[in-house]
């Protein structure tokens, strides 16, 4: 059997799965977690601890119709200047609710569209965070960048600020393509961007590309991945495009009639990935690639790789903050998030309180389960002893679940003594979707290719 007709009878071109930033994913927090719940696991993070902190800003000056996530537009910079504000109060209330010592081992600006704030606002929110937090030696700063919203004064005021890292999604050169899913963005422009954020002392970019678009060819893919290779990005992400117009509506714009199967859209990323490949970049996780040296690929060499809701990343910190509007915080215990409408968010800050409306408090399975669907997707193995000791349960509990996969996917992977061992990684999602107790029905997600 060939390597395709594998993965079609496993019902990789047809299927659908959660992504699995988390477990149990989004989908499933509750109301039960509030305020209090946060403020709690604040006070319990341990004096000295290394934390990361995530801002979200939910503002686009105009919405891409391929775009999932929680933003919204705006033509001017009033709301801005709200919301700002209000992430400023959050900021202050959080740091208050930390133990002493705590500090900021790795920053990350997401949205929507950071760079849609000024120059000033950006100072702004960059000083509010260092008056607030300690910061730990070398911290990564990264920003999600839109290169049509950045101007000389932003990239001076972000370099200023200590940017690192920056991220910029680049989806499809091929105008066609970005035509179809809402999106103007130039390489030349790019490219533009890329170098002024250089100089200023940027050390590293990462880049994202979409396969699965509409009208998206193996030409015009072929010449996106060439133009993303000549800007030398330290970090590139092939995401396949998760089209579910049923949970953001404005993919209704979307021409589903020329969106790629499933059998093409695996063409696209495998011939995507042999391209980086060649380049020099090593695969991490199912839809990574890095430079030699780069951090994400020594976590993946090192076998300490994680997954969050930014995707793969070599951060270690057990504690994620979130701030501002529909922003998650991970804890070892659980998740929290903030209200999604900017409106409620605004109501709950202004009367002094955490925005918390939902979350997850974790329980022992759940705590073993998503160990396990964590190293599938990281690592593609599951190694009893480690699983069981991080997990605090019995190996023989851990071998009876990794004897269920073994059942289940016998042909690609591997059952010894030890270890699960999974040679098709591009299946680790459906294997982790069997691992999941949380079901919700299958067309609710993207494909899991």
């Amino acid at each position: 059997m060939t390597q395709h007709e594998t993965l079609r009878r496993y019902g990789l071109f047809t299927s659908r799965a959660p992504r699995y930033a988390s477990y149990p994913t989004a989908q499933h927090f509750n109301a039960d977690v509030g305020p209090a719940k946060m403020a709690s696991w604040l006070e319990q993070v341990p004096e000295g601890a290394k934390v990361s902190l995530y801002v979200h800003i939910p503002f686009c000056r105009s919405l891409c119709w391929f775009c999932a996530y929680r933003t919204q537009g705006t033509k001017t910079d009033a709301p801005l200047r709200g919301y700002l504000d209000m992430l400023k109060s959050e900021l202050a209330m959080v740091a208050n609710s930390l133990p002493a010592g705590v500090r900021l081992n790795k920053i990350h600006w997401g949205g929507g569209t950071p760079t849609i704030l000024p120059a000033a606002m950006i100072r702004e929110l960059a000083d509010e965070i260092d008056k607030n937090f300690s910061l730990s030696d070398g911290p990564e700063f990264s920003v999600e960048v839109d290169p049509n919203l950045l101007d000389a004064e932003k990239i001076i005021a972000l370099g200023a600020a200590g940017l690192t890292r920056a991220s910029i999604g680049i989806q499809d050169f091929d105008p066609h393509v970005q035509s179809a899913i809402g999106r103007a963005q130039s390489f030349e422009d790019t490219k533009c961007v890329a170098g002024a954020l250089r100089d200023v002392g940027v050390k590293h970019l990462d880049l994202d590309i979409l396969y699965g678009l509409p009208f998206q060819t193996a030409d015009s893919l072929t010449d996106t991945v060439a133009k993303a290779l000549d800007l030398s990005p330290n970090r590139l992400a092939l995401y396949g495009y998760a089209h579910v117009p049923w949970a953001a509506k404005r993919q209704v714009l979307i021409p589903e009639d020329h969106l790629p199967d499933g059998p093409t859209r695996y063409a696209l990323f495998h011939m995507a990935s042999q391209l980086i490949g060649a380049a020099g970049y090593d695969a991490v996780g199912i839809d990574h690639f890095a430079r030699p040296g780069d951090g994400l690929l020594n976590a993946s060499l090192n076998g300490i790789l994680r997954r969050n809701f930014q995707g793969y990343t070599d951060d270690q910190a057990e504690v994620t903050i979130g701030i501002g509007a529909s922003s998650i915080s991970s804890f070892p215990d659980g998740y929290t998030q903030n209200a999604s409408a900017t409106s409620d968010y605004a109501t709950a800050i202004t009367a002094g309180r955490l925005a918390t409306t939902s979350g997850h408090v974790m329980t022992s399975d759940d705590k073993l389960r998503s160990q396990l669907i964590e190293d599938l997707m990281c690592r593609f193995a599951i190694d009893f002893s480690s699983i069981a000791q991080r997990a605090g349960v019995k190996q023989s509990k851990v071998e009876s679940m990794a004897a269920e996969l073994h059942r289940n996917y016998a042909d690609v992977c591997t059952l010894s003594p030890d270890a699960l061992i999974l040679s098709e990684p591009a299946l680790s999602r459906l294997m982790a979707k069997d691992l999941d107790t949380y079901q919700t029905p299958s067309n609710r997600h993207s494909l899991t290719i």
